[in-house]
């Protein structure tokens, strides 16, 4: 029996109930792109492909999916606990005839742990729920034991990519990602991290502009 201490998930789960044609691609398209359980290569899912990214908490997957649709040879692996989230991307994914991508429709940290040690090549975190009260600072799913297992995960030179729109879970992020010794922050001019990256794709949730800030976008390297 593992000795990992078990995850609880904070947030919403579900909220309005689901459309019939997403719940019909709950019930057939997920099971077939869904990740295995346990331990697995992320390459062996599409043996073909360049490299292997993952984006947590890919909300209604209009990132994930624009990602997938731009880089074809590239395996796309989301991580979303919000049910909705999953049948919204689902219907992005069914829609492009995606082929490279493939869900966890759960917690991301569940999928980290199934991962083996350097086997992504970039890691998007885009938006997260930012906890903004001090007694849900707890909840935030960067904290340092996050932080290490995303290091693990990534090959060196592999990209990560955190991005917010509350100023103070910024500050919280940065200061725990320069923590640590395994990743290095990208930013080359002082306004780097306030301009959206080239290859960025903006979401409806960015778009709503429900933060106290513009949105920051830190890139880290894993060393």
């Amino acid at each position: 029996m593992s000795d990992r201490p078990q995850l609880r998930t904070y947030g919403r789960t579900k909220a309005r109930p689901i459309k019939p044609r997403q719940a019909a691609l709950l019930a057939t398209l997920l099971p077939a792109i869904r990740v295995p359980e346990g331990p697995f290569e992320p390459a062996s899912l599409m043996p073909a492909a360049r490299e292997v990214w993952l984006e947590i908490g890919f909300g209604g997957g209009e990132h994930l999916a624009a990602q997938a649709a731009a880089h074809p040879d590239v395996l796309m692996l989301g991580a979303e606990p919000f049910q909705n989230g999953v049948a919204s991307a689902l219907r992005h994914i069914e829609a492009q005839a995606l082929r490279n991508v493939r869900i966890h429709a759960g917690d991301a940290r569940e999928l980290l742990i199934q991962l083996p040690e350097a086997s992504l090549q970039r890691i998007f975190i885009l938006f997260p729920d930012p906890w903004p009260k001090t007694r849900h600072h707890k909840r935030r799913l960067v904290q340092a034991d996050t932080v290490a297992e995303l290091a693990r995960v990534l090959t060196p030179g592999g990209a990560l990519r955190f991005a917010s729109d509350w100023a103070e879970y910024v500050d919280w992020a940065l200061a725990r990602f320069l923590a640590s010794p395994a990743l290095r922050w990208t930013a080359e001019r002082a306004n780097d991290w306030r301009a959206p990256p080239a290859d960025h794709v903006a979401t409806r949730y960015e778009q709503k502009h429900l933060g106290d800030c513009a949105p920051a976008f830190l890139d880290f390297v894993r060393v």
